[in-house]
Parts: C-alpha cells; sequence; structure tokens
C-alpha cells in the first residue's frame, strides 16, 4: 500500500507511535526496535500520511536526541508525566494521546481504552507484546515488572485492536495466556541500521582489549541469558579454551553477580564490555569465533540476528522464537535439563571451534537468514494492518 494515492487509508491520516527508549544512549531493546520501526513507518508512509510521535516527559537534552533520530516526525507530543508517572496512568486507564487517528505503541506502554471504530475507523489502537517472559520466567523481572505487564496484557486483550507480536512461537505462547484470536499479527524485526563494522574496526577492536580468539554472547546479559549455564559449559573438559565475552548495561549487574556467585573463579573466564554502541558491538561479534544466543530468552532474537548478519556461526537452544528465526542457519543444543544444557553445548561449541569448514558454511547460511528480517518490511506490513482495520 505505500505510496498509493487511492488507499482509503491514505487520507491525512496521522499515525500516532508511542516513543519509548528511543533516546536511550545506546538505544537498545525496546528503545531500539522503536526508534527502527518508528524511521521505517517515516520512510514507508503511504501518500497523505505522516507519523507523530508521542514521548513520556524527558530532559530537553534527550527531546533534541529523539529529533535528530527521527528527523521525519510530523510532530512530537510531549508528555507531562515521566514513564514512570505514564506506565502507572496508562495501567489504570488514565490519561490518553493528543489528535486523534491511529495509534501504533511498539511495546505495551499505551493508552487503552474503550473506542468505536465502527463511527470513526481510524480510531485505532495497536500495541506490541514482545514475549511472555511475565509468565513463563517472572524470575526475570521485577515483581512490579511482572505485575505491569500482566495488568497491560489484559488490557490490551479487552481493547486493542490488533497485537503484534515478533514471531509465531510467541503468538502460540500468548494464545495460550489470553486469547486474541485473529487480532494477533506476526510483524519481526530486524538488526538496527547503527549495527555495522566501522572503518576503524581495528582501533576500535584494540580499545576493548579484544582477545585475539573469543566467543560472545548476544545481547545484553540478563536474568534469561543463562550465563551460569554458559560459562559452566566452557569449564567442562570438552569445552574451547577460549574466554567468554559479554555484554552489559546498568541493568545487567544483578545477573552478572548471580552467575559468578557461586564461583569467583568464574569471573576469570569473561571479558565484561559495559554500554557499548551498536558499531562497538558489531566488532565484538564480527571478530568473535563462535556467538552464543541467550539460553533462556526468546525475546532475544534480534541479538541472535545481529551475529548472524555478521556471517559469526551462532549456537543456540531449543527456544521456539530462535528455532524459528534463525531457522537451519545455526547449531541447535537441544537438552531436558540445566545440566544436559551444559554437556550439549560444550560439545557443540567444540565441535564448531576445530572445524573451520564448518564455521564458514553456517556463519554464511546465517547471514543469507538474517537478510529476510528488514525493518522496512517491518513498517509497510505495520501500515498495512492498520490498513486493514
Amino acid at each position: 500500500m505505500t505510496g498509493d494515492p487511492e488507499h482509503p487509508y491514505c487520507r491525512m491520516i496521522a499515525l500516532r507511535v508511542v516513543l519509548d527508549g528511543v533516546s536511550a544512549e545506546p538505544a537498545t531493546g525496546v528503545g531500539l526496535h522503536a526508534l527502527e520501526l518508528t524511521r521505517g513507518l517515516i520512510e514507508t508512509a503511504p501518500r497523505g500520511c505522516e507519523v507523530r510521535g508521542f514521548t513520556p516527559s524527558l530532559p530537553d537534552s534527550e527531546y533534541d536526541i529523539i529529533a535528530e533520530r527521527l528527523p521525519g516526525l510530523s510532530t512530537l507530543d510531549k508528555s507531562a508525566l515521566d514513564r514512570r508517572q505514564l506506565a502507572a496512568a496508562w495501567q489504570h486507564g488514565f490519561s490518553r494521546l493528543p489528535g486523534s487517528g491511529p495509534m501504533h505503541a511498539p511495546s505495551l506502554l499505551a493508552p487503552l481504552y474503550r473506542h468505536d471504530r465502527v463511527d470513526d475507523p481510524n480510531e485505532q489502537i495497536i500495541v506490541t507484546i514482545h514475549d511472555t517472559a511475565a509468565w513463563s520466567h517472572p524470575e526475570v523481572l521485577t515483581s512490579r515488572g511482572v505485575a505491569w505487564h500482566r495488568a497491560m496484557a489484559r488490557r490490551a486483550h479487552k481493547y486493542a485492536d490488533a497485537v503484534v507480536v515478533p514471531s509465531h512461537s510467541v503468538a502460540d505462547e500468548l494464545a495460550d495466556i489470553l486469547s486474541f484470536g485473529d487480532r494477533i499479527r506476526v510483524i519481526p524485526g530486524a538488526v538496527g541500521r547503527a549495527f555495522r563494522v566501522p572503518d576503524d574496526a581495528d582501533a576500535v577492536a584494540r580499545r576493548l582489549s579484544l582477545p585475539s580468539t573469543f566467543i560472545a554472547l548476544t545481547g545484553t546479559v540478563d536474568r534469561r541469558s543463562g550465563l551460569s549455564s554458559i560459562i559452566d559449559a566452557l569449564s567442562l573438559p570438552d569445552a574451547p579454551d577460549l574466554p567468554l565475552v559479554v555484554f552489559t548495561d546498568s541493568g545487567s549487574g544483578s545477573a552478572l553477580d548471580a552467575a559468578i556467585a557461586d564461583s569467583p573463579a568464574r569471573r576469570n573466564r569473561l571479558l565484561v564490555l559495559d554500554g557499548l554502541e551498536a558499531h562497538e558491538r558489531a566488532v565484538v561479534l564480527d571478530r568473535a569465533l563462535l556467538a552464543i544466543a541467550p539460553l533462556l530468552a526468546d525475546s532475544f532474537v534480534i541479538a541472535a540476528l545481529e551475529a548472524m548478519t555478521l556471517a559469526t556461526p551462532l549456537v543456540h537452544t531449543d527456544q521456539p522464537a530462535l528455532r524459528e528465526t534463525v531457522g537451519d542457519a545455526g547449531l541447535l543444543v537441544e537438552s531436558d535439563s540445566v545440566a544436559d544444557l551444559a554437556e550439549g553445548l560444550a560439545a557443540r561449541l567444540s565441535e564448531l571451534a576445530s572445524d573451520t569448514e564448518a564455521r564458514t558454511v553456517l556463519g554464511l547460511a546465517g547471514q543469507d537468514r538474517a537478510r529476510a528480517f528488514t525493518w522496512r518490511d517491518a513498517a509497510e506490513k505495520t501500515w498495512q494492518l492498520h490498513a486493514d482495520l
């Protein structure tokens, strides 16, 4: 439908997008998803349509960052409430967005309320649910976070016109929790635009003190990463004797501490890199001998795609969303227990580390697979979803 002047949806519609976390330095997770999707929506907007942003209250400097990152926004509406206040208000049904027309939220942070699409077909509310961790792995969130995600999902079940999920496996898991029926739409994400190896990659590698040969864990460490099991796997006799590089941010402390709590010696196997920019992360993953996708994290499929984009061979577990996204382009580790997982992971890593040809074949397969995921495609599907409603 992009650019079609005859399409009934293309009559001066302003798509209102909730911008959550797009000003973060660097934007990661939901914030990166919101940033890249909104860029795509701006670039693929049908003739007569525009994109209007809405953000929680932020320091002026962060509004400037949003304007710089999303120069095509027609308007940037600013709430008087900060993110925490806005999340609480929307959880209880208070406060709405300025203006009128369709609303798209790249997360569950959204105003969800009763509305009538019969009288006004353009009054639409679409939200995004990235994973089911609040139900399947509540221990990885705070108790407040679990309660908020569950409450907002119930509000979405009651009021949302459609719910976007990143994979069919998440759709299936969500169906066991709340029955959204045909309101579910699968729209995968992709690797961020800033994720590319820079011209000064050698200088970046020296500054980060990267080893000559190492294994990297994709994604930022959190409690879903399974870091303890990965370190245990690398400690087994059959595992390759290589250091593990992990990415952390301000929220990674508890997960990192838990991973090394039983044995301080575990810390010696890690090179911890904190708060990296996308291009720095690209240098790390590009130079890694192998990459490991987080063990329990269905929501980390984009991190897996980052390694695949660079033709870095990927080892991953049988988490459904990872299997769906990676397909046959990664080396799968199946297990029935934590002990089996460590042994299987050690065997797979050793197998790949010693086989140059297998690494090359797997890396190229991953790179080819990753090309199927683009933000332009995600944006076009998002516009089409709003048009279908």
